[in-house]
């Protein structure tokens, strides 16, 4: 029996444009993966609560207003003080500096715009099987 791992996907921020998180968050879902999507404008003490509240694996972020830096520091600086260590992928467009700084500062993966979906789903897959 294979394990199902719990994904949350959420929209941190104002940005208003949620299509690719949601083809993100079905694209996992029909690969087997139980998926909680917050919807949009959540702030990252509501992402955090709602990841505990939902015991995920791994936490999916889609930004696109340019403000993937601080969002995703605030969410890691929340979730060391819940001591929640889901690791996080973050989607959206992101220049490369800021990809390399978010992959230095403990993020798991970071999707561009055109990622395929299929790689996706096996970089979260080796991710996952990396922490349990």
């Amino acid at each position: 029996m294979s394990n199902i791992y719990r994904v949350l996907v959420a929209k941190p921020g104002l940005d208003g444009h949620d299509r690719g998180a949601k083809v993100v968050a079905r694209g996992l879902r029909d690969a087997g993966f139980e998926v909680i999507y917050t919807g949009l404008h959540q702030t990252p003490e509501m992402v955090v609560q709602a990841a505990l509240q939902e015991d995920v694996d791994i936490i999916g972020l889609s930004v696109l207003s340019g403000a993937h830096l601080p969002l995703v520091k605030e969410i890691q600086k929340l979730m060391k003080e819940k001591e929640l260590s889901s690791p996080i992928f973050v989607g959206g467009i992101i220049p490369d500096d800021d990809a390399d700084e978010l992959l230095s500062s403990g993020v798991a993966a970071v999707f561009g715009p055109g990622s395929e979906l299929s790689s996706i789903v096996s970089r979260v897959k080796e991710i996952l099987s990396g922490v349990n």
